[in-house]
């Protein structure tokens, strides 16, 4: 059984970085992937299987890439915006999600759930549409970035912390809804005093 297993997972890995040369998956979609065909009834040293279900896996991936999308992005706007406002809270993207996606990544890593490694076609597309805004272009497009990033956050985080199955992400998750929601309460202010 554990040859069997290894084998299927040696081929889904081979057929998902496949499907990214290809560019027919993302990094999320191959994390997903990879996620799904681990072994969920048996020990997951002996078998490297993973220790969530699906839904649990999938909700990591999702935060994973959100998270690394976030501080990227903070990245790009302490560098090109001029607004001592939007710097600050760029920073503490920066700093906030930086905390939150160590973490996660130390629960995945006991669980064994594979990671993106890099940020998947959705995420490289907005950075790409912001690289090349400069100004007040960029400071608008970087704020409507991080209200509907913090709107999707949130609402991730809230269904995980009421319908998790594991007990350590549902945790995570509590936890960082009240810091999402806080960024979100200071990005929709920024917002406010654009107009």
């Amino acid at each position: 059984m554990k040859k069997l297993i290894y084998s299927l997972s040696i081929s889904v890995a081979a057929f998902a970085f496949q499907g990214c040369s290809n560019g027919t998956k993302d990094a999320k979609e191959t994390a997903d992937s990879l996620n799904k065909v681990k072994d969920t009834t048996t020990d997951i040293m002996a078998t490297g299987g993973i220790a969530v279900g699906e839904s649990d896996a999938e909700f990591t991936t999702k935060a994973a890439v959100g998270g690394m999308a976030e501080v990227e992005y903070g990245k790009l706007a302490v560098q090109k915006t001029t607004n001592a406002k939007i710097k600050d809270f760029a920073n503490m993207m920066i700093t906030d999600h930086s905390k939150a996606n160590e973490e996660l990544m130390a629960i995945a890593k006991i669980k064994n759930i594979t990671l993106p490694a890099i940020l998947d076609d959705e995420h490289q597309k907005k950075m790409h549409e912001l690289n090349v805004k400069i100004g007040n272009d960029f400071d608008k497009t970087y704020v409507e970035t991080m209200i509907d990033g913090h709107k999707k956050k949130l609402k991730l985080m809230q269904d995980e912390a009421k319908d998790g199955k594991d007990a350590e992400l549902r945790a995570f998750a509590m936890k960082t809804a009240p810091i999402v929601q806080s960024h979100l309460d200071m990005i929709n202010k920024i917002h406010e005093g654009m107009k």
